[in-house]
């Protein structure tokens, strides 16, 4: 899990990097003037490396915060300590639930596989429900 976090983020810091240097007359152009990019960086330029490391513990963000640490060329020297940190959050967190969650649905299952059909659409249709509603409110910036 950490490698995939590391990878992927540090990917998405690269990119960033890029667009910096002088990509702005590609696609990546648009994704500078949004809303969630802006913020992202004046958070990311008020705070820092903190932010990266935390925004790995969000839903959404930690893209965008990696991005603009690289666009706004955080130095490696701030950034690699802020990504393994977070990144070892995000790995511990997702593989502990994931575990968990699987652990629970399979004793869940042997007691009852109804149940736990049950329970796995209700998770599904939470998860849709809430992506939904996301997609749907209106940003705050």
């Amino acid at each position: 899990m950490f490698v995939i976090v590391f990878c992927r983020a540090g990917g998405t810091y690269w990119l960033g990097r890029l667009a910096a240097a002088g990509v702005r007359h590609t696609r990546i152009a648009r994704l500078l003037d949004g809303a969630a990019y802006q913020t992202a960086a004046r958070r990311i330029n008020a705070y820092g490396a903190p932010v990266v490391a935390l925004s790995f513990l969000t839903i959404g963000f930690q893209t965008v915060a990696n991005f603009t640490a690289g666009a706004t060329l955080m130095p490696l020297t701030r950034y690699l300590p802020a990504l393994a940190v977070g990144g070892l959050a995000w790995a511990l967190l997702y593989s502990t639930l994931g575990t968990v969650g699987v652990n629970l649905l399979g004793r869940l299952w042997d007691v009852s596989p109804g149940l736990a059909i049950g329970v796995g659409a209700a998770i599904v249709a939470g998860l849709v429900g809430f992506a939904l509603w996301r997609h749907q409110r209106p940003s705050a910036d």
